[in-house]
């Protein structure tokens, strides 16, 4: 068996290192390294006259670039910063995966430095099992941590100062993991989060059929996705007449997505009647989900049965 890789990036104050010791918790992984240390071992070999921005914070490393003027916008110039800080890092972060490898050591690297585009791991992908997560959270959220952290522990302090940048780059992460394919999860929840990452990692698969109306498909989500962290892959339509379904692929895991479409719909007469006249043509609809286990997609089956959501063939 493959060791596990798991690397869980995110801007600083979303929760990453509580969700990624909750994950190693529950997948009793030993290794859980921060790239914050190794970044300082990064430091003690690299001196601040020759990489100024690596010993800055992720936030504020911009300031130490040159030609700042020739830069479009501040957001620009910010995640340049961003990833020149991370550049120095992610050297030593590749070394250190391809170590947990050769030792077959599961292993969670939970860090800022974590810029999907910029670690390379496919290479790794053919001796390990690779998962890459991106942790968001929303604007009001994200700044009740840091004033929570800030008042508490006595930590955050400089990272409200330079919230506006932070929320730059959670952003840029956000649209980074959107180019190269790497999973978001939001972070309004922790245990929700893991079981979304874990529903991703011991991913178990099942076609589940449905008879519900468009206006139950709000319930429809509320329990897949809001209640059992499980995540909707496709819907197939058997129109009577014809040999083959109509499938759409939706890849639906976060609540806000399917509440986003399902507002769509309702808000508009047109799309929800177009909708309406689909299922009117099919008895029911074939949903590929995925959740952590089969014992979760039993409990989803139990739920949907008991508000006559279910179809049974």
């Amino acid at each position: 068996m493959k060791p596990y890789v798991i690397l869980i990036g995110s801007a600083s104050g979303i929760g990453k290192s509580t969700v990624a010791a909750e994950l190693a918790k529950t997948l009793n992984i030993k290794h859980l390294v921060e790239t914050d240390f190794i970044r300082e071992v990064v430091r003690g070999i690299i001196g601040k006259e020759y990489a100024p921005a690596l010993h800055s914070s992720s936030y504020n490393a911009y300031t130490h670039l040159r030609n700042q003027e020739n830069y479009k916008s501040q957001a620009e110039l910010i995640n340049a910063g961003f990833e020149e800080h991370a550049s120095f890092v992610l050297p030593a972060v590749e070394r250190v995966i391809d170590r947990a490898i050769k030792d077959h050591d599961d292993i969670i690297l939970e860090g800022v430095h974590l810029i999907p585009g910029l670690i390379d791991l496919e290479k790794f992908k053919d001796k390990a099992s690779v998962y890459f997560f991106i942790l968001s959270s929303d604007e009001e959220d994200h700044k009740n941590r840091f004033v929570k952290r800030a008042m508490e522990i006595r930590r955050g302090g400089k990272q409200l100062d330079y919230f506006k940048e932070n929320r730059i780059i959670h952003d840029h992460l956000i649209e980074q993991a959107q180019k190269y394919d790497v999973k978001t999860i939001g972070t309004s929840n922790i245990d929700k989060t893991v079981k979304k990452m874990l529903s991703y990692i011991n991913e178990t698969c099942e076609i589940i059929h449905l008879k519900n109306s468009v206006d139950e498909l709000s319930i429809v989500g509320d329990i897949i996705i809001d209640k059992y962290g499980a995540s909707m892959k496709n819907i197939s339509y058997p129109i009577k007449g014809f040999k083959e379904p109509l499938v759409r692929q939706i890849n639906v895991s976060e609540i806000s997505e399917f509440n986003k479409f399902v507002t769509n719909i309702t808000k508009h007469e047109e799309k929800k009647k177009e909708l309406e006249e689909l299922y009117k043509l099919t008895d029911y609809r074939s949903n590929l989900i995925c959740a952590i286990n089969q014992d979760t997609i039993e409990k989803i089956k139990e739920d949907l049965d008991k508000e006559g959501l279910l179809y049974k063939i």
